[in-house]
């Protein structure tokens, strides 16, 4: 992979350097896994909204739990599946 260079303020990146010296990595690493953990962030977010959007069709919920036998009883309070 090639080497680029991104501008930031001086103050930015002497943040980036303290969170990255605090888990001991340097940054070029730090932000590696900061861009992978914030891209899972956006596909988590997209895959909760589609399932909110999934549980409010009619008989979802039922359907769930018929096919994938509900929740324990004992975890039955009046929550559902979803």
């Amino acid at each position: 992979m090639a080497d680029t260079t991104v501008k930031i303020d001086s103050e930015t990146r002497d943040r980036f350097a303290a969170i990255a010296a605090s888990r001991g990595q340097s940054v070029r690493a730090y932000l590696a896994e900061l861009a992978i953990e914030q891209e899972n962030q956006i596909k988590l977010g997209m895959a909760t909204a589609a399932f909110h959007d999934a549980i409010t069709r009619p008989g979802f919920l039922e359907s769930f739990d018929r096919d994938f036998g509900g929740l324990p009883a004992a975890t039955r309070s009046g929550n559902r599946a979803a």
